[in-house]
């Protein structure tokens, strides 16, 4: 879909300071889109007329809500609301990851899911007006990768919290999609492998990809969410969205 189709869009993005996030960022606001940001530390764009920023965990309700109201105090309400922030840590078998680190892993990765979702769900109620929620998945969501016990069980959960919300709230006008991008490089990819393959067995083939050059470029994610949400034709797209291998869309 073409640029000015998107300039009169508001967009909410988290964990936009770096990876896929950033680069969602960056490419809307290319776009002529109206921003709404937020990260842990501080997003790729600074605030502005058409960008609201700020430092901020997704676990924190509160400051979700407040930006939010920002948003419709600035620009009148959010079109698209993306949960994107995530961690992939702690990459270990099962056995050898603690309580404490999954449960952080959980509340960033699935329980800010669920804070950002509920959140716009009773911004777009409260509005009276409909949206497109867009929570970021992954292929871990439905396999399994030795190592990744903690971001499988989030991504898997991401998943179902997302159909339930597509079931739940569509009367009220939300159209509600869980998407995996597919491989980006990303901070989060180098991490990965980095890993040494007695934590995780299949860092070789994230290795070869880097060799290949075997990725999706942010700019086609962002521009696929844009798609999904925006234009006509995507309108009966299934909840649950696996983004292709950006090579064999040329």
């Amino acid at each position: 879909m073409k640029s000015q189709d998107l300039a009169s869009r508001v967009a909410f993005v988290s964990g936009a300071s770096r990876g896929i996030g950033a680069g969602i960022a960056m490419r809307f606001a290319e776009r002529g889109m109206k921003l709404v940001l937020c990260s842990r530390t501080a997003p790729v764009l600074p605030d502005s007329d058409d960008v609201i920023s700020a430092s901020l965990d997704v676990r924190n309700e509160a400051g979700i809500k407040a930006l939010i109201a920002k948003a419709e105090e600035r620009f009148g309400g959010i079109d698209l609301f993306i949960n994107n922030a995530g961690v992939l840590d702690p990459i270990a078998p099962v056995r050898d990851v603690s309580v404490a680190e999954f449960t952080d892993h959980l509340e960033i990765n699935l329980v800010g899911v669920f804070v950002g979702s509920r959140c716009y769900v009773d911004h777009i109620r409260r509005l009276k007006r409909g949206g497109v929620l867009i929570n970021v998945s992954s292929g871990a969501a439905s396999k399994a990768y030795s190592g990744w016990g903690a971001y499988c069980a989030a991504k898997a959960g991401v998943e179902r919290l997302t159909e339930v919300i597509a079931l739940e709230e569509a009367e009220a006008g939300l159209r509600a999609h869980s998407v995996a991008p597919g491989v980006v490089d990303t901070d989060m990819q180098s991490l990965i492998r980095a890993t040494p393959e007695s934590r995780f067995p299949e860092a070789g083939r994230f290795q070869q990809r880097k060799v290949e050059g075997a990725f999706n470029r942010a700019e086609f994610v962002a521009d696929e969410l844009a798609a999904l949400a925006f234009d006509p034709a995507r309108a009966d797209s299934p909840v649950v969205v696996r983004l292709p291998d950006e090579s064999s869309q040329a």
